[in-house]
């Protein structure tokens, strides 16, 4: 056992980073790590375990590591490579409803089957969280994108940075693809897989069934069809639970007030966004960023 499968990284930092690795390697933490880990695979194969849940990683697949749980993941036997991107960080408050319909166990969380199209993005944003970890205020260059240096830890203004694009790798992830209960087919329809994707790319636009359908190319009558056979909800239902989601990262991360929150996010009032939010959080938005912050009352 080498040093690396032991490494522990501390659960303050923030450590982004690319591998591509041969059959043999491994990383086993019997402890587990205090910050959580995203594996996201490009080729080949990895073999994750935490706890008493084990799963196999191929291309298009996000796993998602809780803290506080052993850990072992390595190269899947008889694969050729794992080439992975990976980041250990601490999540925002948000991110866990959109993990929870993938959770498999044990605070791990399997992404399975990101549709094709969307893996470029996420490989954009990682290699943009690649470059923003050098970004330092007042300098202008920034390592180039084709720079994959094996990891890079982050601190300062660069770390929210970083972190948003972890961000928009969860997004991207979690809102393209859909748990196995939710499949009526292995791969699904593309053409609401892309209406997904559209939604989470800009959750405040004024979408509408009628405009979702158009950029499908779909009647809206049979795409709000579909879209419910596919996924269980109904076209704006998915549209207010983005919203929501966008919203209570705003209230995280920045001194918006709740009436410019409700208009960055699509919502026509405060009203209609404090009763929608308080749907998906079981609590206003005031009260939401008040407990995110540790302020009483």
């Amino acid at each position: 056992m080498t040093a690396e499968d032991l490494s522990v990284p501390a659960a303050e930092l923030l450590i982004v980073g690319h591998y591509d690795k041969a059959p043999g390697y491994a990383t086993r933490r019997p402890t587990g790590s205090p910050s959580w880990l995203l594996l996201w695979t490009e080729a080949g194969e990895g073999l994750v375990e935490q706890g008493g849940t084990s799963f196999a990683t191929g291309a298009g697949d996000l796993a998602v590591l809780g803290s506080g749980v052993a850990q072992h993941y390595r190269v899947r036997a008889g694969a050729e490579r794992w080439r992975f991107w990976w980041a250990h960080f601490q999540p925002r408050p948000g991110w866990a409803a959109w993990l929870a319909p993938y959770a498999e166990g044990d605070g791990c969380h399997l992404v399975a089957g990101v549709p094709p199209y969307v893996h470029e993005r996420v490989d954009l944003a990682f290699r943009r969280a690649l470059q923003d970890a050098r970004w330092t205020p007042g300098l202008a260059r920034v390592a180039p994108a084709e720079a994959r240096v094996p990891a890079l830890a982050v601190g300062g203004p660069a770390r929210e940075l970083v972190l948003g694009a972890v961000e928009e790798v969860l997004v991207l992830a979690t809102a393209s693809a859909r748990p196995e209960d939710t499949r009526t087919g292995e791969e699904g329809d593309e053409r609401v897989r892309r209406a997904l994707a559209i939604i989470a790319a800009e959750p405040g636009a004024p979408h509408s069934v009628a405009s979702l359908a158009r950029a499908v190319a779909l009647s809206p009558s049979r795409f709000a069809h579909l879209f419910a056979e596919e996924t269980g909800q109904t076209p704006m239902r998915v549209v207010r639970r983005a919203r929501a989601r966008h919203a209570a990262s705003l209230l995280e991360v920045t001194d918006m007030d709740v009436g410019q929150v409700a208009v960055a996010c699509g919502f026509v009032s405060p009203f209609h966004f404090s009763r929608a939010f308080g749907k998906e959080y079981g609590m206003p938005p005031r009260e939401y960023r008040a407990r995110l912050r540790g302020v009483s009352g």
